[in-house]
């Protein structure tokens, strides 16, 4: 992997990742663009004890462009985007519109691939290999700015998770804080700890291991429909042995990697019927893509617990509950934060296994 950093016309950083070393990556950005101005701050809720990110700024952002107007395509003659090059493999470039900006934490685009109509699940292995380089490298590195605590890339796919970009590309959040879903995840880390003196983590993957949930096992990865799943359609993701974030990963899980999310992936393409995606005239499954690694702050308030006790893992997940349908956060979810699942995970899981590639 070659890394070349440079700055877009309004300071922004943006990364080029490629898979040759020779590549050259010298286009500078010819756009007249002001000094990027953010209004992001963080906000407590007294009651709850989360984070809100008000941001304001982010209401003029770019929705919907046609195609040949893609912010995030290759720069080709007088049209002019976020990338400066007239090609590339990944990129990565801060948001022009991020969430969180300056103290109130980070907000980067990542790039999979410069073709616009493809897709996460269209990547080659060796593609799909220098994605998870870019996401381990940005982990890394953002990981070292003073007001971040917790680093998570992540991937929305579909107009119904609200996805305003078409071009196949996910984000990376740094937050300054511990997230609140991850503070969950701690307090019951720590709780089973004192309890049993084991790790949860380990007891849920061997269990889920041995259980009918399983969608897909192989030597480094394990992935399954887990038990209490919140989604219609929700898979876990562990490497089979424990590192708390992407950094910790070997390199035979890294190699796997690839072969293992790409048919995850497609197998969501084809749970709502067995074409591109489902039934005639339905688009590709929507999805939200979520790893969850370790905070890098301090760990204070879970007594007992330590980084190397998290277990990164990803959730793939989707809003689709049946062909032509949508689950939705109604009531009981949005006031009450207590999902109710129309799809077994046990019949989810069997579906999973059944469009398995030939």
């Amino acid at each position: 992997m070659k890394k070349t950093s440079t700055r877009l016309a309004d300071g922004r950083e943006l990364i080029y990742y490629d898979s040759r070393d020779d590549a050259v990556r010298d286009a500078i950005d010819q756009r007249p663009l002001d000094p990027i101005a953010t209004t992001s701050e963080i906000r407590r809720d007294p009651l709850l004890g989360d984070a809100v990110a008000i941001a304001s700024h982010r209401q003029g952002r770019t929705y919907h462009p046609p195609a040949d107007e893609c912010p995030l395509c290759p720069s080709e003659g007088e049209r002019l985007s976020e990338v400066p090059d007239s090609s590339y493999d990944v990129v990565v470039f801060e948001n022009r519109f991020p969430s969180l900006a300056g103290d109130a934490g980070r907000c980067e685009v990542v790039c999979f691939t410069s073709d616009h109509d493809s897709s996460f699940a269209d990547l080659t292995q060796e593609q799909a290999g220098l994605v998870l380089d870019a996401w381990t490298d940005r982990t890394a590195e953002l990981s070292h700015l003073p007001s971040v605590q917790q680093v998570f890339c992540f991937e929305n796919r579909g107009a119904e998770i609200g996805v305003t970009l078409g071009h196949p590309h996910g984000q990376i959040y740094a937050y300054p804080f511990v997230t609140p879903r991850t503070s969950l995840m701690l307090r019951s880390l720590a709780a089973h700890k004192e309890a049993t003196g084991r790790n949860l983590f380990d007891d849920v993957v061997a269990e889920e291991s041995a259980g009918e949930r399983v969608v897909l096992e192989t030597e480094q990865w394990v992935a399954f429909v887990p038990h209490a799943a919140h989604w219609p359609y929700e898979v876990h993701l562990y490497p089979k042995r424990r590192v708390p974030d992407l950094l910790g990963l070997d390199e035979a899980a890294r190699t796997e990697f690839p072969q293992v999310y790409l048919e995850l992936l497609r197998r969501f393409d084809r749970i709502f019927g067995e074409g591109e995606g489902g039934t005639e005239g339905e688009a590709l499954t929507p999805y939200i893509a979520a790893w969850h690694q370790a905070p890098f702050g301090a760990l204070e308030e879970h007594e007992g617990v330590n980084r190397d006790d998290f277990a990164l893992h990803l959730e793939l997940f989707t809003i689709r509950r049946t062909s032509g349908k949508l689950k939705f956060l109604a009531g009981s979810e949005s006031g009450m934060s207590v999902f109710i699942n129309d799809v077994p995970p046990e019949a989810a899981a069997q579906r999973l296994r059944e469009v398995a590639s030939s």
